[in-house]
């Protein structure tokens, strides 16, 4: 998995925003526009998937990402329930459901995805680099070698 300079970069924020489009698109006509409940949840929930992604990125520590992933994955989920109860109410027809809830699948899926890599990564996350300028370096350790078994040019064995 490749590094995210910008949570734009992200293909399941990227995924999310066309998800969020589509859902303003569909919760904004008919019926549904009416059911000011309905539409605002399953909205907020749209919202939320995107909104989580890129304030967990922005948090810069992998922790915090990994957790913000989790609210996005669950409030992908949370869309997805809201689909069936519009579906329910007649609000839009299986053909417009069936996409959409797919899309919250993909999403979901590429989530867990990147949760788990975030789980094997050993990459903290930005914010617990300690830029070179201020990290301190003994000059007893500046050429030892880190790997004692493994010849340098200064820890020849």
């Amino acid at each position: 998995m490749s590094t995210f300079q910008r949570f734009e970069d992200i293909k399941a924020w990227q995924e999310a925003r066309i998800l969020n489009k589509e859902i303003y698109a569909i919760s904004g006509v008919g019926e549904f526009a009416r059911d000011y409940s309905l539409r605002n949840q399953i909205r907020d929930a749209s919202v939320s998937v995107m909104g989580n992604i890129a304030e967990g990125f922005e948090r810069e520590g992998n922790g915090e990402f990994r957790q913000f992933c989790s609210n996005a994955k669950g409030s992908a989920g949370e869309v997805r329930s809201h689909l069936y109860s519009a579906l329910d109410a007649g609000h839009i027809s299986q053909v417009q459901f069936d996409p959409l809830a797919a899309q919250t699948i993909r999403i979901t899926a590429m989530l867990a995805a990147l949760i788990k890599y975030l789980n094997e990564s050993d990459i903290k996350g930005l914010k617990f680099k300690t830029p070179l300028k201020l990290q301190k370096t003994d000059p007893k350790t500046q050429n030892r070698n880190p790997n004692p078994k493994k010849p340098t040019e200064n820890n020849e064995l």
